[in-house]
């Protein structure tokens, strides 16, 4: 049975209302019956799965000026009057469908209800609704409501629960049963409407008994219309209490941490959010236990937890009226009404109170950071991000200080949330573009590649440079969607000039989170393929970071070499200022290095630096690499560099970045 089928089977509405119900898809074809449905056609439910309805279906609803399409798509249920239908043994009768489409899993079905319990012998449908109704009796909690929502009826199971006897409840109106709470009154409103409407209503409920004990129960509702002015409604209802109990208890150890007993970073979204919705302010505080994991690696597992329920322990009683909770393995935030000074104060105040491990004081100190809600930031996501950006330099000075944002940290950090929200629309919009910097062969004289770079000028926000653009798209995610429009764009301009018969190669910047999608490769080679490129005229420059980690992942390390069996070569970009190694270098694809032009930029500064740069040439050259300078400025370093046996040369004194119209001419 499949999903759709064990959810139809399961479903009370479906399977009891005395009604045959057939599903179709949007194809015309059955996916599921009721047992009405089965026992007035006289089909079989699994038979017939997947066979053309002849019940209802595409033709019959185009025959009464009803589009397939256009009812799959409508939220309203449609009436088809005087609809044939063969019944058991062969006999044919006319009777109302009515067609109601919905979605399950994404995918669109149709319900049709056939209004035929008239048709049955003479009596039957009676009998059948009697025995229904004793069915529901002994296994739900059933009440009855006239037209103005007062209870009519309540059955044994739904007293015994509720502890209400009849004379207690019988003629009392619908909110006898709920909460008399603004959340309550809405809630039940909402059913009222549902059922008003002629719809019936599904879903969780939460109730009171007579006692005032509160109990949860999986409801439907059915409105019941014998005619145009007597109208009912039934309530079936099964008790979820205990199943409910247990998802909150269940949510509560989600939200608390097992070592500290503080409540978790989840909760701490949830309570920062609801903080932000009802506009109240408050300082967010970030700590960071320093030096950390040399306090872990000197101690057991136990004596790593004492030290973090110690420090707990000090959080709870300096910041008693804040919500505190844990983070992160060694970091902490904090939701409080208090003052920078006094926060601050924290830090004298764990000099105060040092921890002892087995008699020993610990040496511990804490980096933080105050985040204040809405003049800092105004989301969690951004108090988060503030918070980091602000611990990181707190460390980079020697940690054991908490720090407030600066004015400076506020300019960056408005500005990097306007990229980043400004990044979205320029993506949509089409707003990038690609500048094309010049490679010189000092071989030959010739320009034969050029290196793209990401370019964005924002109407708001002014220019983006590539190195203020890419690592903020690689946080938020959009570095894959950068990557797309490169290698597009790329791609094009190299058909471009194919066409003028200009012959340049192509660099673009790749990074190691574009990699880890696995179709990465196969969109560069299906992108050279529309526009009927050669690989060979492509390559991607990666960094020394990307190395480190492409060696440690398979997956990255067999899309590049594919790419690289087709023909598309890969260059080391900024070589000299990462983490240089041997191994990756004889592992990769890498057929190039490119030295990083801060190296360059000191070439005829410094002897030893000459050297080193000499060095670095023959090394590249023993290797068989092709060696690239970046950053060449002036005449000096040109000539130097030639002199040292550099292939080839990239910098301002070769040519700025320029877009592709103005390289034409610039190539002349």
């Amino acid at each position: 049975m499949t999903e759709l089928q064990q959810t139809l089977s399961d479903t009370l509405v479906f399977n009891q209302i005395p009604f045959p119900i057939i599903i179709i898809d949007k194809d015309g074809l059955i996916t599921w019956c009721n047992h009405n449905a089965e026992r007035i056609f006289q089909i079989d439910s699994e038979a017939i799965k997947g066979q053309a309805s002849s019940y209802m279906n595409p033709e019959k609803a185009a025959l009464h000026k009803h589009s397939w399409e256009k009812l799959l798509h409508t939220e309203e249920p449609v009436r088809f009057e005087h609809i044939e239908v063969e019944l058991a043994e062969g006999v044919k009768a006319y009777t109302t469908v009515v067609a109601k489409s919905y979605t399950f899993d994404g995918e669109p079905f149709v319900m049709t209800i056939y209004e035929i319990d008239e048709l049955d012998t003479e009596g039957s449908s009676a009998i059948e609704l009697n025995h229904l109704r004793n069915g529901l009796d002994d296994s739900f909690m059933l009440l009855y409501f006239d037209h103005e929502f007062l209870i009519t009826y309540a059955n044994p199971l739904f007293l015994k629960l509720s502890k209400w006897t009849p004379k207690r409840i019988l003629g009392k109106p619908i909110w006898h049963m709920f909460g008399d709470g603004e959340a309550e009154v809405q809630f039940v409103d909402s059913i009222l409407s549902t059922l008003r409407q002629g719809l019936a209503w599904n879903g969780e409920a939460k109730k009171v008994k007579k006692d005032g004990e509160v109990y949860w129960v999986e409801l439907t509702a059915i409105p019941m219309q014998l005619s145009s002015e007597d109208t009912y409604y039934v309530f079936l209802e099964r008790d979820i209490t205990a199943n409910k109990l247990a998802q909150q208890h269940l949510e509560e150890i989600a939200f608390i941490d097992p070592v500290t007993g503080l409540e978790n970073r989840h909760r701490l979204e949830q309570v920062v959010n609801e903080y932000i919705t009802e506009e109240r302010s408050f300082s967010f505080i970030f700590l960071d236990i320093d030096h950390f994991y040399t306090l872990r690696d000197v101690s057991d597992t136990d004596t790593e937890n004492e030290l973090l329920i110690e420090f707990t322990k000090r959080l709870r009683m300096y910041f008693s009226d804040s919500i505190i909770t844990r983070a992160g393995l060694h970091e902490f935030a904090l939701v409080t009404p208090l003052s920078n000074w006094f926060i601050e104060g924290f830090l004298h105040y764990l000099q105060q109170h040092p921890i002892y491990l087995q008699g020993t004081a610990v040496p511990m100190t804490v980096s933080g950071a105050i985040t204040k809600f809405p003049e800092d930031q105004q989301s969690f996501t951004h108090l988060i991000k503030a918070s980091y950006a602000t611990i990181r330099k707190v460390k980079d000075r020697g940690g054991s200080a908490i720090s407030a944002l600066t004015s400076g940290d506020h300019e960056r950090l408005s500005r990097k949330a306007a990229i980043e929200k400004r990044l979205i629309c320029a993506l949509d919009s089409k707003n990038l573009q690609l500048l094309y910097q010049p490679q010189v062969n000092l071989v030959n004289g010739k320009v034969e590649r050029v290196e793209a770079f990401v370019r964005w000028t924002d109407p708001e926000i002014g220019v983006v440079t590539p190195d203020e653009l890419i690592p903020i798209a690689e946080e938020n995610g959009l570095i894959n969607k950068i990557g797309s429009f490169v290698v597009e764009t790329a791609c094009r301009q190299l058909s471009d000039w194919k066409s003028k018969n200009i012959d340049l190669h192509i660099s673009i910047n790749s990074s190691i989170h574009e990699f880890r999608d696995k179709d990465m490769a196969k969109m560069i080679l299906n992108q050279l393929k529309i526009n009927n490129c050669e690989p060979s005229s492509l390559m991607i420059e990666i960094t020394e970071k990307f190395a480190l980690e492409a060696e440690a992942e398979r997956s990255i390390m067999t899309q590049m070499k594919s790419l690289n069996q087709e023909g598309i070569s890969f260059a080391l970009d900024d070589f000299g200022t990462g983490y240089a190694s041997f191994r990756y270098m004889l592992m990769l694809p890498i057929s190039s290095i490119k030295i990083d032009q801060m190296i360059i930029q000191s070439i005829t500064k410094q002897e030893k630096m000459q050297k080193l740069i000499n060095g670095m040439i023959q090394f590249g050259k023993s290797l068989d690499f092709q060696v690239t300078a970046e950053g060449v400025e002036t005449n000096e370093q040109f000539e130097l560099l030639r002199a040292m046996g550099c292939d080839s040369l990239q910098g301002f004194f070769i040519g700025h970045p320029m877009t592709a119209s103005d390289l034409e001419k610039w190539l002349g």
